[in-house]
C-alpha cells in the first residue's frame, strides 16, 4: 500500500512554509508528536514532573511497546536514552574487553563512535581495525569474513547508513557472518531508523542504537538501545537508581535493557518518542522505505542532469541521503543560498569521514529526503541549484 502524502503533509504544517531536505540532520515532526510533548510539558506545569510521570506511566510504558514493534524486539530489549550517541557509547562501554581483543569496523563509521574505539585502544588493549572497502564502497564481506576467520574479534561495529555519501553497508549479511564467528554485532542505526523496514532479527544485531530527531521524526533529544536478550552485554559504564538495585553494601544491575538507562530524563521525550515510533509503523515501514527510495533516486537523476552539478553517493544500494558537489561554489555557499530561498539541507563536510576521504572533495551539500517530501520539491531543490 501506498502513503497518502497529502495526509501526512498536513500533519506536517511546517511543509507550508519550507521545503526540508535536512531530514538525515533533524526531521519535521508530526502533529501527534509534537501534541504529545506539548501535552506532558504542560501537566508537568500543572501537576509537578514527579506526580505528571505517575499519571502518564502508560504512556511512557507504551514507549517501550512502540519501539519494539517497530524494530521487531521485545520491549524489555528497549531502553531509553538520550541520542544514539549515547546508547552506542553505552552499550560499547559495557563489553568486558581484554587486553588483545579487536574491533572491526568500516571506513564510513561516525566520528563519535570512531573516538569511542580509539580510547578503548588506549586504555583497555583494544585493536582496532577498518574493513577496506568493496568495489561499491560498502563493508567487503569477503574482507570481513577473512577478519573473522583469523579469530580474536570481540565485536563488530558499523553504522547502516553513512550520514554523507548515500550508501547503505549490507548488515544483515554482517550480521549472519557475525552470528557464525560469535562476534558481538552492534549496528548504529541512526539514519535508517524510520526511512527503512527494520527487524533486529532479520538484521542479526545484537545492538541497534538510534535516534529519534532524524528520520523517525521524533522529539531532539531522544534515542534508544536495542541490547539483545542474552548478548552477553555486561555491566553499564555507569550506574543509578533506575539501572541498579542497593543490596546490603553492593548493588545488583537490572538483566532487562532498561539497566542502561538513567533516573532522570525527558519523560515528554520519550512519550513524543514512543508516539513516533508508532507513527511510522502506522504510515508503513515498507511503504516509507519504498518512497524515500523513489524520492531521492529521482532527486539524484535530476541533479546528475545539472552541468556542474557532481553527485556523490556511492554503493549498489542508496539511502535517502543524497550528496553533491557544484563546480564553482563551496558546498556551504549552496546551502546558505538555498536556505535564503527556504529549502533546508545541510553540509557533509570532511570530519565526517573518520577513516575514508575524497580526494577530490572535502565538502558536499547533502539533501535529504522523506516521504513527507514531493517530487515538487526536489524540482524547486534542483531549479535553485541551476540558478547558483
Amino acid at each position: 500500500m501506498g502513503i497518502d502524502v497529502g495526509a501526512v503533509r498536513a500533519e506536517t504544517p511546517a511543509v507550508a512554509e519550507v521545503v526540508h531536505l535536512n531530514n538525515a540532520g533533524s526531521s519535521l515532526s508530526p502533529v501527534p508528536v509534537v501534541e504529545a510533548v506539548v501535552e506532558h510539558v504542560r501537566l508537568e506545569a500543572r501537576l509537578g514532573g514527579y506526580e505528571a510521570a505517575e499519571r502518564a506511566e502508560a504512556a511512557v510504558e507504551g514507549f517501550y511497546t512502540g519501539v519494539a514493534r517497530m524494530v521487531g524486539a521485545r520491549p524489555e530489549e528497549i531502553a531509553f536514552v538520550e541520542s544514539a550517541t549515547r546508547a552506542w557509547e553505552l552499550a560499547f562501554g559495557s563489553v568486558a574487553f581484554r587486553a588483545g581483543d579487536r574491533v572491526l569496523t568500516t571506513t564510513s563509521e561516525y566520528p563519535s563512535n570512531a573516538l569511542g574505539m580509539v580510547k578503548a585502544a588506549r586504555e583497555r588493549g583494544v585493536r582496532v581495525q577498518v574493513v577496506e572497502d568493496d568495489a561499491c564502497g560498502v563493508m567487503d564481506l569477503e574482507a570481513l569474513e577473512r577478519e573473522l576467520d583469523r579469530g580474536g574479534v570481540r565485536v563488530v561495529a558499523v553504522n547502516h547508513m553513512p550520514t554523507h555519501n548515500g550508501l547503505v553497508n549490507p548488515v544483515e549479511r554482517i550480521g549472519a557472518l557475525c552470528r557464525g564467528a560469535g562476534a558481538l554485532f552492534l549496528l548504529d542505526a541512526c539514519q535508517s531508523v524510520g526511512q527503512w523496514d527494520l527487524d533486529v532479527e532479520r538484521l542479526g544485531c545484537d545492538v541497534l542504537t538510534a535516534t529519534g530527531r532524524k528520520f523517525l521524526r521524533g522529539p531532539r533529544g531522544t534515542g534508544f538501545l536495542y541490547a539483545r536478550a542474552g548478548a552477553g552485554l555486561g555491566e553499564p559504564p555507569v550506574v543509578d537508581v533506575a539501572s541498579a538495585h542497593w543490596e546490603g553494601q553492593g548493588y545488583r544491575v537490572r538483566e532487562d535493557a532498561r539497566r542502561f538507562e538513567s533516573f532522570e530524563r525527558s519523560v515528554a521525550g520519550q512519550i513524543g518518542l514512543g508516539v513516533a515510533a508508532g507513527y511510522a509503523v502506522d504510515v508503513g515501514l515498507a511503504a516509507i522505505q519504498e518512497r524515500v527510495g523513489a524520492l531521492a533516486d529521482y532527486a539524484r537523476e535530476r541533479l546528475s542532469q545539472v552541468d556542474g552539478v557532481r553527485v556523490l553517493d556511492r554503493g549498489a544500494v542508496r539511502s535517502g541521503i543524497v550528496t553533491f558537489a557544484v563546480e564553482g561554489a563551496s558546498a556551504e555557499r549552496v546551502h546558505a543560498g538555498l536556505g535564503r530561498s527556504g529549502v533546508h539541507v545541510s553540509v557533509a563536510r570532511v570530519w565526517n569521514q573518520v577513516w575514508e576521504r575524497d580526494p577530490v572533495v572535502d565538502e558536499a551539500v547533502r539533501a535529504s529526503v522523506h516521504y513527507y517530501n514531493t517530487e515538487e520539491e526536489v524540482e524547486t531543490l534542483v531549479r535553485l541549484v541551476k540558478e547558483r
